[in-house]
């Protein structure tokens, strides 16, 4: 067992030791926010939460720096929770299994939660500090980032005084954000027609495991495989030599996490015919895993026989299911024309499940430019039309579009020189962050976004690189110290 309480700087991680603990899926932060407020209590400090469930902690300044100018401090509560199908874990009851991999922590087949916790953390040890002379400081606590932003898009008027916003939920050292994409989701829905299954038929089971998935803005780029769109593509590829009927097809969970997982069942017309579709399958199979083997490794596909279920999707059912997931879009659409390898438009094919007689698909796009993505989306409810399956388009989020001319961007980038010794780099991101909302909230919000390593995110690979934690927390105490000089 790792005791990461005893990382540096303690204050910090003692705090994530508790963390890793609390169940905080997105919409379960109940106890996380239970935790914020009982810290905040035993520092005496004031604090407030709206309708949604966020939460701003106030602490004043001190030693002469009582009337700076207010600094806000951002980070959400919750948590991507995803593990492989061979763990067992409960995330609403055990807490998260954590293991030192080198120079890095991660968990033991979950996700780690250092997406945000780590940000977390830190604002509840500034809350305890007595040690970083800063002016008035505003912690903000968000809650649903993950599944939606909601806690952000909700958050109620007047939570905020400052006009200065620090958000602490980037993942690469030695880099400060100053922009991100807006994104929305499109949610379709295919009906499923059924018929009983042959009275011949013979039925295999077919998954696709092993793959890394990832975070769908932060690891689009490495064109990493998607097991929903993989496995579809070999079962659509047996279809058409050997009739095959689809009973079961179901991978993928999260809008923003890309599909490690995909398994489905199919129902053949007798015995004789699973030898030909076994065989179509392994050959597509192999293909993939030949295609994708620098960025997936440990792909896995299994084919095995299968009990024959009662009920079968049509033919026509089959063969338009099977289309539309072939179809649609998915990965880098396109890169950045202004900012060298930052993609610039990207989708997701984030989900499929069937349940109450249909086939629900979920993908999740992301741009840096409104017009693009609502091409994107267009081009999403073309291919939905075309299989007759039903389309919804929930509200998206904004951008963050960059302000170069930043005054907590000159600070820290000095900052990062003086206390870290190194120039950061200067970029925007492709995943979503709450400043483009909570910018748009606030009209004038001054605001940078950074933190430590963390790679993988959204994956049971999460990991989080120690040492920078250190540096990470080095220097927000001594942007805080320096925006407190008013």
């Amino acid at each position: 067992m790792t005791f990461v309480s005893e990382f540096e700087p303690q204050a910090l991680w003692k705090h994530f030791d508790r963390i890793l603990t609390i169940p905080r899926g997105s919409k379960n932060e109940e106890q996380m926010r239970r935790y914020v407020i009982g810290v905040a209590e035993r520092c005496g400090l004031s604090h407030k939460i709206d309708e949604t469930g966020n939460v701003v902690v106030q602490k004043p300044g001190a030693g002469g720096r009582e009337n700076a100018p207010i600094t806000i401090l951002q980070s959400h509560l919750d948590m991507v929770n995803e593990k492989n199908s061979d763990v067992e874990h409960d995330f609403d009851n055990d807490p998260i299994v954590p293991q030192l991999e080198g120079e890095y922590l991660k968990a033991s087949g979950t996700t780690l939660g250092s997406d945000n916790g780590i940000g977390v953390a830190s604002m509840l040890a500034l809350m305890e500090s007595r040690d970083v002379a800063h002016g008035p400081v505003e912690f903000l606590f968000t809650i649903d980032e993950e599944t939606g932003l909601t806690g952000a898009t909700m958050l109620a008027d007047g939570m905020l005084d400052g006009r200065c916003l620090i958000n602490l939920d980037s993942e690469e050292e030695g880099v400060l954000t100053i922009g991100c994409a807006g994104g929305a989701d499109t949610n379709l829905s295919l009906a499923l027609e059924f018929e009983p299954a042959p009275q011949e038929a013979a039925a295999l089971e077919v998954s696709l495991s092993g793959l890394k998935g990832g975070h769908s803005g932060v690891d689009i780029h490495l064109q990493r495989g998607n097991a929903v769109q993989l496995l579809a593509r070999a079962i659509f590829a047996a279809s058409l030599n050997t009739p095959l009927r689809v009973s079961a097809f179901h991978g993928g969970n999260k809008h923003n996490a890309i599909p490690r997982e995909a398994f489905a069942t199919l129902v053949v017309s007798s015995a004789e015919d699973t030898g030909p579709v076994r065989s179509d399958l392994v050959k597509e199979l192999e293909q993939v895993q030949k295609e994708f083997r620098p960025a997936e490794p440990g792909m896995q596909f299994k084919i095995a026989d299968a009990e024959v279920p009662s009920k079968v999707w049509t033919s026509s059912t089959t063969q338009r299911a099977l289309s539309l997931v072939n179809a649609l879009p998915h990965g880098v659409q396109s890169m950045s024309y202004d900012i060298p390898e930052l993609v610039e438009t990207s989708t997701n094919l984030a989900a499929v499940q069937q349940s109450n007689g249909s086939l629900s698909i979920l993908m999740s796009s992301r741009s840096s430019v409104a017009s693009a993505l609502d091409a994107l989306r267009r081009r999403i409810r073309s291919a939905a039309l075309l299989a007759n399956a039903q389309v919804v388009e929930p509200e998206g989020y904004p951008g963050w579009e960059p302000d170069t001319d930043s005054h907590v961007l000159r600070v820290v980038q000095r900052l990062h020189k003086e206390v870290l010794g190194s120039e950061p780099e200067v970029t925007a991101v492709h995943a979503g962050l709450e400043c483009g909302i909570i910018g748009e909230k606030y009209p004038g919000m001054d605001m940078i976004s950074f933190g430590p390593q963390i790679e993988f995110p959204h994956s049971p690979d999460e990991r989080v690189k120690i040492g920078t934690v250190a540096d990470f927390y080095k220097l927000l105490s001594a942007t805080l110290e320096d925006l407190g000089k008013g």
